[in-house]
């Protein structure tokens, strides 16, 4: 998320309540998750597992619960907890805004859209031209939607990202301040649920087509003329490359990259990322003809310890 003005070291300090190492006139231009950090933004980390990785990252703030050398160029805000801090930054710079209407006044709607009866439309969002949005949709704050994109009913774009901390009394959600960014030419099924950016895009490119019951999580982008069919699951920070095909009921893991034209069979489960180019099946998904090997050799089993028992 770039802020709409930029600031400065003392003044992100001082709202957090903070002490930093750093030139008080730093400039600060924004803040992201570790994975999309940018020049000039602010990362935080809170686990020493990922110490290095934050310190090293793009970031040019790192947002940290331990007093530690700062890397040249850079700059540190110390905090008791980052997590928390960085929450407080979100709502800061990203104020909730409640809606007042079901259609906000400050959305801007292209020519030739049509809206259906009972869909909502949150602050500061953008819809393209000739799209059709059906009955019951629901779009939050910030969204960006293209050109000719059809959206089917009961779908909700823009929902907080699934991202806990763990505390004794329960579990603490990362505010969600980022945005869904859907291209030209797409379309969207019915009840399909796409979350919001924790601070960055969850992003759908030109020409992707994504069935019925689809969830796609915070971060994810999914590329150019992909398809998806009913009941995916895809978690977040998932990088789905051009012309991917993902059968029904396909699982991921979060963090994950599925390569150019790859094509993932129903049912699977893609825990580790996967190269372009080749046919997947199974739990844990691997290249379709030799899982189906597996499988034929696994129905082998009670034939061969027969043939055992008698010798």
């Amino acid at each position: 998320m770039r802020f709409a003005k930029v600031q400065d070291l003392q003044t992100i300090a001082d709202i957090i309540g903070c002490k930093f190492v750093g030139d008080s006139n730093f400039l600060v231009y924004g803040m992201n998750e570790i994975h999309v950090v940018q020049e000039g933004e602010i990362v935080f980390v809170d686990h020493p597992k990922y110490y290095d990785k934050a310190l090293n990252s793009n970031a040019t703030i790192i947002l940290i619960n331990k007093d530690v050398e700062c890397p040249e160029g850079k700059a540190l805000l110390i905090s008791d907890d980052p997590f928390r801090d960085f929450n407080k930054l979100s709502k800061y710079f990203n104020p909730f805004k409640p809606a007042l209407k079901v259609q906000a006044e400050d959305a801007v709607i292209g020519e030739g859209t049509v809206i259906q009866p009972n869909v909502f439309i949150g602050h500061n969002v953008k819809i393209g031209k000739n799209c059709l949005i059906h009955p019951n949709v629901v779009i939050y704050d910030g969204t960006v939607i293209g050109d000719n994109v059809v959206i089917h009913a009961g779908t909700i774009l823009g929902a907080d990202a699934f991202y806990y901390k763990k505390r004794p009394e329960g579990f603490d959600p990362l505010v969600s301040c980022g945005r869904v960014v859907i291209e030209d030419n797409v379309g969207i099924g019915a009840a399909c649920t796409i979350d919001r950016g924790v601070t960055g895009d969850t992003t759908i490119k030109e020409g992707a087509k994504i069935d019925n019951q689809v969830h796609i999580g915070h971060d994810t982008v999914i590329g150019v003329r992909c398809l998806i069919a009913a009941q995916c699951g895809i978690a977040g920070c998932v990088v789905i490359e051009d012309e991917v095909t993902l059968w029904g009921q396909v699982g991921t893991t979060s963090g994950i990259t599925i390569g150019t034209k790859a094509v993932v069979l129903a049912q699977s489960g893609v825990s580790k990322s996967l190269e372009g180019g080749k046919v997947y099946f199974g739990y844990p998904a691997e290249e379709s003809r030799e899982k189906l090997k597996q499988i034929a050799y696994v129905k082998r089993i009670p034939e061969i310890m027969e043939k055992v028992k008698q010798l």
